[in-house]
């Protein structure tokens, strides 16, 4: 694991350095905000009724999840964070309203979307293995008037904030409106824009900085089979070219990661994840880590290399996980 990254010490120094400034940033994140129940328990049996396993519940517990999620792992990185989105008018909503208050956000940019219900996906567990996940959601685009608000949140934050994330789930939030209203407002700005794109919205991405997809949603926006470097190389710059962006970031998995520059540069960057139980939330994590390193200076390699070693922690924990500043920082010190 030693030296698996291979960080000359000046550029471990320039990542310390960057993880210390974080407090200095302010990040603006948008999209569809849900509400991650986790459900604990034990199997001693089959269900009589059907050839199911019976659940013992233990203990249940609310976490902020989707665009939430990315959220509190930017609160966690100690950068300053600010969201946008909409819930809706049940305790799911108010509790994710709490949640969010609890980790410091404020949630001005929240708003009540009264024909929606909250998108809560609850996840049964027992003995570290998921046994089912069930999901309460509307998709569909959110209402116009909440579609204004949130353009009126970003359109009035602008000027405050120095990353902007737009962290797409497609429940309804990211419409082609809104991404209209994203480059319009940005394109005069020094604000990178990085997306976690879902497939069937692909032609919404135009232009930003960069796109951060896992290697199925790569292959499928670009209808290419991604099966070797070849095929890979072929999607990350059909991408590229297609959507006109900055940066095209491929997380891989166990395979690490994969960037690709406008100028034809790719590059690879290993896994350093010592083991994976599970990788809920680990993109979250990689977009939240990735746009901080870019605000705070680092360049596009460097930041990569950072989100590639806050994802390594993540998956090594069940449930989904934010990573503390201290803790990155140790492992950029100790185990790059």
């Amino acid at each position: 694991m030693h030296n698996h990254l291979g960080l000359s010490s000046e550029e471990k120094g320039r990542l310390l350095e960057a993880v210390s400034r974080f407090g200095n940033f302010r990040i603006l994140v948008v999209g569809d905000l849900m509400l991650d129940v986790f459900v604990w328990g034990e199997v001693h049996r089959i269900s009589p009724e059907a050839p199911v396993p019976v659940v013992e519940v233990r203990e249940e517990t609310h976490l902020l999840g989707g665009t939430a999620n990315v959220v509190r792992n930017v609160a966690s990185l100690g950068g300053k964070v600010v969201v946008a989105g909409a819930i809706g008018d049940d305790d799911a909503g108010r509790g994710l309203l709490e949640l969010l208050r609890g980790v410091g956000v404020p949630t001005e940019g929240v708003f009540l979307d009264r024909n929606r219900p909250t998108t809560v996906k609850t996840r049964v567990i027992a003995r570290n293995q998921q046994v089912v996940r069930f999901d309460r959601e509307l998709r569909g685009p959110a209402g116009k008037d909440v579609g204004d608000l949130i353009c009126g949140y970003l359109r009035e934050n602008l000027p405050r904030i120095d990353g902007l994330i737009v962290s797409d789930y497609a429940k309804g939030v990211i419409t082609p409106e809104f991404m209209e209203t994203v480059r319009s407002l940005t394109a005069e700005s020094r604000v990178p824009v990085i997306v976690d794109p879902k497939v069937q919205h692909l032609d919404l991405y135009r232009r930003v900085t960069m796109i951060t997809p896992n290697h199925h949603e790569a292959s499928r926006m670009a209808g290419i089979e991604i099966r070797d470097e070849a095929s890979l190389a072929e999607a990350g710059r059909f991408l590229l070219e297609q959507l006109q962006c900055g940066t095209v970031l491929i997380t891989r998995g166990k395979e690490g990661m994969s960037l690709f520059h406008q100028d034809g540069r790719m590059m690879h960057i290993p896994t350093v994840a010592r083991r994976v139980f599970d990788v809920t939330g680990a993109g979250d994590t990689v977009i939240a880590t990735i746009t901080l390193g870019i605000v705070a200076g680092l360049s596009m390699r460097e930041a990569a290399l950072m989100a590639n070693l806050a994802a390594g922690i993540v998956v090594g924990e069940v449930g989904t996980a934010a990573v503390p500043a201290e803790r990155l920082s140790a492992v950029i010190e100790h185990d790059c």
